[in-house]
């Protein structure tokens, strides 16, 4: 009896640790940014994208990169620079990756612009403002 008992509490021993490390795993800490950062949730957003004017090609962005309309990249307001993020137009199904290398206008409502080549892969160009699912391909929460 007394043999059973010790192997019953060596069970829940590790039981009991293996279930607070697997919650220590799945804690969210706070960036000097506001940012939350976890190791282990996906985070997935609906909103609205569009893509960049010609206008923009050749201008500084927010990184300080210059804006090339065949790169892969974007810009958000809720996820900080150099975040990765898989963008999916929900009418089509078409992903793309792109990099956020810039922010929107403070006013501006949509939660992603894309670059010109971001776009045309989705296929959205002559749509000019579509709806969207992104998923943050790095470690990083969104603020809302």
């Amino acid at each position: 009896m007394l043999k059973h008992c010790g192997i019953l509490i060596i069970m829940l021993i590790a039981f009991c640790q293996n279930t607070f490390s697997q919650k220590r795993k799945d804690e969210v800490k706070k960036s000097s940014s506001g940012i939350k950062i976890s190791q282990r949730k996906k985070i997935i957003k609906f909103g609205v994208a569009s893509y960049y004017a010609d206008k923009f090609n050749g201008r500084k962005t927010n990184s300080g990169e210059i804006y090339q309309d065949e790169k892969f990249t974007a810009a958000c307001n809720q996820l900080p620079l150099n975040t990765w993020i898989k963008v999916t137009w929900i009418k089509n199904g078409r992903s793309v990756i792109v990099r956020i290398n810039d922010r929107l206008n403070s006013h501006n409502k949509r939660l992603v612009d894309l670059s010109k080549a971001a776009a045309k892969k989705l296929g959205f160009l002559s749509y000019g403002i579509v709806r969207v699912k992104i998923e943050v391909l790095n470690n990083y929460h969104l603020n809302k």
